[in-house]
């Protein structure tokens, strides 16, 4: 199992890799992360800077 840490402006996220579903932009430089299972997640940084971390995670 493989987890990545996330950053957020309301905290931080440990997220296993194999969960994340989609990525869709949001407002304001954030990106909203799909979690299988779950709620999405508002995490800061662009859809490719997270699709980033999430692959080299």
């Amino acid at each position: 199992m493989k987890f990545v840490a996330l950053e957020s402006r309301g905290g931080n996220y440990l997220v296993v890799a194999s969960n994340v579903a989609w990525l869709r932009a949001a407002e304001n430089g954030q990106t909203s992360v799909g979690i299988v299972g779950g709620q999405p997640l508002l995490v800061t940084g662009t859809v490719e800077q997270v699709a980033q971390k999430i692959l080299a995670g």
